[in-house]
């Protein structure tokens, strides 16, 4: 495996991740809001690392090409 489809992998892994965060957060809203924005606040990180894998996987095209 090469660095593209590890970072495509984890790109994966990460984005549902960010997704179930966000929709748990979003069913919290309104029975418990501590819970709510702490899993908004894990799905934020998880949106932090998402990007910078996708400028990890820029790079990589550039020097592929």
């Amino acid at each position: 495996m090469n660095k593209i489809d590890t970072i495509k992998n984890s790109q994966n892994k990460l984005s549902k991740r960010y997704k179930q965060l966000m929709e748990q957060a979003y069913n919290f809203r309104q029975t418990d809001s501590a819970l709510s924005d702490i899993s908004e606040y894990k799905a934020i990180k998880l949106l932090n690392k998402l990007n910078r894998l996708k400028f990890l996987a820029r790079d990589q095209n550039k020097i592929s090409v």
